[in-house]
């Protein structure tokens, strides 16, 4: 969910997907993540970096409710940056992809993501706001006390319009200790292009 947001548009942003994991018979939703490829997904690491099964959702909207544009795909491989640390999130790193077990069908519904940025960091690392925390490797959003990501977006994208397309940006990572929507602490995200020779090299080789 986004402090101080407003709920999406039906199918606005087909490039979302949900990341579930499953727990006594039941499907539970933890984080977002972005359709990159027909079978790849862009998350945070943090968000699998735990020995659990789970499953991706395309095309979801409601979580409480199916309305037919739903595609479900079991995760065959998960590939996690070789330097995320969990003990230390403000070190960086924290993006996965994950293989699914099938190829998702392209519709109105769901589509894939675009991901070529490139964000300046200077605000967000200054000393009023989370200073040598984030790195050049991190973009932020929020910090205005009003909006804000939370528990529950993590591995979800930030999206930005570039020349009339929106772009992922970033992939959600952390927000402060002191909460969700803090003033001068705005939301963290991994910065995408600063990892994507990696992604083309894992969907490369794996």
């Amino acid at each position: 969910r986004v402090v101080g947001g407003t709920e999406a548009r039906s199918h606005a942003w087909p490039s979302q997907i949900s990341l579930q994991y499953s727990s006594g018979g039941s499907w539970y939703h933890t984080c977002g993540g972005s359709l990159i490829r027909r079978n790849w997904v862009m998350t945070a690491a943090h968000c699998v970096d735990r020995n659990m099964n789970f499953r991706v959702v395309a095309g979801e909207h409601n979580l409480n409710t199916n309305d037919g544009a739903e595609q479900e795909f079991s995760v065959s491989k998960i590939v996690i940056h070789p330097y995320w640390n969990s003990n230390d999130a403000a070190a960086g790193y924290d993006i996965a992809l994950l293989r699914l077990s099938g190829n998702a069908n392209i519709n109105q519904y769901v589509q894939l993501a675009a991901y070529l940025p490139v964000v300046d960091y200077q605000i967000c690392s200054s000393p009023s706001y989370w200073g040598s925390t984030v790195k050049n490797t991190m973009v932020c959003a929020g910090g205005d006390g009003i909006r804000s990501g939370c528990q529950g977006d993590s591995g979800g994208p930030l999206h930005c319009a570039v020349n009339g397309q929106y772009q992922v940006h970033g992939v959600t990572s952390f927000v402060s200790s002191q909460g969700c929507n803090v003033l001068h602490k705005p939301t963290v995200f991994t910065r995408v292009s600063a990892y994507i020779s990696w992604i083309e090299n894992v969907r490369r080789w794996w």
